[in-house]
């Protein structure tokens, strides 16, 4: 972060529209793709982006594999939760209110190798969080939702888990910080999801058995009284400590009209989904 010369930060937060489009996930991802290819173009500068959305579920494209899937939809879709499917790899992630998501865009530099990629935001989360752990980890957590080698976990339970995906010329590097709520409860719907979406079935694809005590939320591993409007402030602290930030904490007009184009994308992705959902 440091090697930088300036980031521009954008808090979607709170963000109910863009372009007169509603901010759900499925117009997340299609942002984090316009601000991967305008910052691989060097038409912006790297980019933070902050994000949270109500109750939802992010299914990867292997989970659209599972012999089921249409029943574990409609268990997850009658617990309250928006499905969606994101437009990469990656499996089933539980968001809601407690969960911060942020997105490190970067250009690739054609020497930005993959997990070169996924140590910046581990680091990034370290340096974030130093003043109330040094216990942070990142090796994958067996029975956690969406395994990964870069698993966060403080003594063996996983709080957080990134992702990324490659535009063109740039990198999102993309994770969800489970802050503050109700993890337990997260976790047993993603596993009552894969059982209801497999129902025992082998796959060719090897997908988790899911273990919901091995996760927890952030401000239950540290034990302290921790929200997602104090960890949304440590990324802008400590992006300020490492580098310049851009004046310009918007989409530009060409982020706008590459949204418009992956937002299409990603309706049509989703588009099995929702009749799913509705029937």
């Amino acid at each position: 972060m440091k090697n930088l010369k300036e980031i521009r930060i954008i808090d979607h937060t709170a963000t109910k529209q863009l372009n007169n489009i509603p901010v759900t996930a499925v117009t997340s991802f299609a942002i984090d793709d316009a601000l991967a290819i305008a910052v691989g173009l060097s038409q912006v500068p790297p980019t933070l982006r902050l994000w949270a959305h109500p109750k939802t579920v992010v299914l990867g494209i292997p989970d659209t594999r599972l012999p089921y899937i249409e029943d574990g939809v409609k268990y997850l879709a009658n617990k309250g939760y928006h499905v969606i499917v994101r437009n990469s790899g990656g499996l089933a992630v539980a968001l809601d209110a407690g969960v911060l998501n942020m997105s490190l865009i970067l250009p690739q530099m054609k020497r930005l190798s993959i997990d070169a990629a996924y140590e910046i935001m581990y680091h990034f989360i370290q340096q974030m969080l130093q003043n109330y752990t040094n216990e942070i980890a990142a090796y994958e957590i067996v029975g956690s939702y969406c395994p990964g080698d870069y698993d966060l976990s403080i003594q063996g339970k996983k709080f957080a888990g990134i992702s990324q995906r490659r535009v063109r010329d740039g990198v999102a590097v993309q994770v969800y910080v489970d802050v503050t709520g109700n993890s337990l409860m997260r976790a047993k719907h993603i596993q009552t999801f894969y059982e209801r979406s497999r129902k025992g079935e082998q796959t060719a694809f090897n997908y988790p058995d899911i273990n919901p005590h091995v996760l927890s939320s952030l401000n239950t591993l540290i034990d302290r009284d921790i929200t997602l409007q104090k960890v949304k402030q440590l990324a802008i602290d400590t992006i300020k400590s490492q580098t310049n930030l851009a004046n310009e904490h918007s989409l530009t007009h060409e982020e706008i009209d590459i949204f418009a184009k992956r937002y299409e994308q990603m309706v049509k992705r989703n588009r099995q989904i929702n009749q799913w959902v509705t029937t």
